[in-house]
């Protein structure tokens, strides 16, 4: 049995909550690992936090201007030498582009580290994945993920998340919620076959526990339309009457859905309120302007008609909800178009799944450090085409 393998298997044959200690001993055994430690980026993506247990936990690293910050970023293994003469190879923990975190593997020497670095960068993704199965059975890395408490409407729209980003050949998708540890009614939503990726971007109502179970019923009810089959348009309307027989029209949901044929780039589109959408197509950014159909729940039994249009390999797809588009600052000026088309333009060359962040910490300097009055979301789908 070669190394790789047996870190393989002792990774998969972990119960949940030791998927670290079984790497360390695999590591320490195969690759002569003097130390090994997993970070978590956490919900607000600025700290990469240890999974260790106290007392011998190491201090959280930041995700900008650190050795496994770099990794993280770039989604390349970065070594740096330390003491000793000791290498040590920070190393993705991403599964189908939803970076989680870090694997930092210390060897000793950079020799050792360049003739096994391959094999190491796959040791990670296989924990990857095992991470993402461990959660179902566990709250070990959840917690890790977490640098603060969550509000309990920030627990339920979190969980209540696909992921925080996808890759796929012809597309790839990144999104973040602010603020991260007290959102409460933002959300979105992705599934993809062998030939559509459907995406929710949802622009939720009101504040709090309120505003998340609004959200938690309509993002289900459109869930529930989608596997059963049903046309895009058709599943805004079964939500509409989920949320109307509830609400009978207090609360109402705003939400951009979108069906997107892989093979052709040919999209479905129905906007039932406030969520927008702007294109990056050859160095120029625009909005994409839709038909305005009425929020989900408003009125009883309302239609909806699905649009089209067309995206094209080389297109960013940027959406935001109002707690990004209309946010003013200090002295009055709200965000608008301008400054997001300066944040998308000054974001281009970042991967999808970077440009959310980077537009959200946008947004926080032209808020001028006060604290958000409305939660944000933006999400960005890059669209390569087959």
């Amino acid at each position: 049995m070669n190394r790789f393998v047996a870190a393989e298997r002792a990774l998969r044959g972990a119960a949940p909550h030791a998927l670290l200690d079984a790497a360390r001993r695999v590591l320490t055994d195969q690759y002569a690992a003097a130390s090994v430690e997993l970070l978590m980026a956490d919900y607000g993506r600025t700290i990469l936090q240890p999974v260790s247990a106290p007392p011998d936990r190491p201090e959280p690293v930041p995700v900008h201007n650190s050795p496994a910050g770099r990794a993280f970023g770039a989604q390349e293994p970065y070594v740096e030498t330390v003491h000793g003469g000791r290498a040590r190879a920070h190393l993705p923990v991403t599964v189908r582009g939803d970076r989680l975190g870090v694997l930092s593997v210390t060897l000793p020497d950079g020799e050792h580290v360049r003739d096994c670095l391959d094999e190491l960068a796959d040791v990670a993704e296989v924990l990857g994945h095992e991470l993402i199965v461990a959660t179902r059975d566990t709250d070990v890395y959840l917690r890790a993920m977490r640098k603060d408490r969550l509000t309990l409407a920030a627990e339920m729209q979190w969980q209540l998340l696909p992921g925080r980003a996808c890759a796929r050949p012809e597309y790839e998708l990144g999104a973040q919620l602010e603020p991260a540890y007290a959102v409460f009614g933002d959300n979105f939503d992705w599934s993809a076959t062998a030939d559509h990726l459907m995406l929710y971007v949802t622009n939720g109502m009101g504040e709090g526990i309120e505003a998340s179970l609004l959200t938690n019923l309509a993002i289900n009810a459109l869930r529930n339309a989608r596997r059963a089959g049903i046309p895009i348009a058709d599943q805004a309307a079964l939500a509409d009457q989920a949320v109307y027989a509830h609400y009978r029209g207090r609360c109402y949901l705003s939400v951009l859905l979108l069906d997107f044929d892989l093979a052709t780039g040919h999209a479905r589109v129905v906007d039932a309120g406030s969520p927008q959408m702007l294109r990056l197509r050859g160095g120029t950014v625009e909005r994409v302007t839709l038909d305005a159909q009425l929020p989900l729940g408003m009125f009883e039994e309302t239609d909806y008609v699905a649009q089209e249009f067309q995206v094209e390999p080389g297109d960013r797809l940027v959406f935001v909800s109002d707690g990004v588009h209309t946010v003013a600052s200090p002295g009055g000026e709200t965000y608008g178009d301008s400054a997001l088309t300066r944040a998308i333009t000054a974001t281009r060359l970042l991967p999808a799944a970077e440009v959310p962040r980077a537009v959200l910490r946008e947004l926080s300097g032209h808020r001028g450090g006060s604290e958000a009055l409305d939660d944000a979301l933006v999400v960005c789908l890059d669209w390569h085409g087959r």
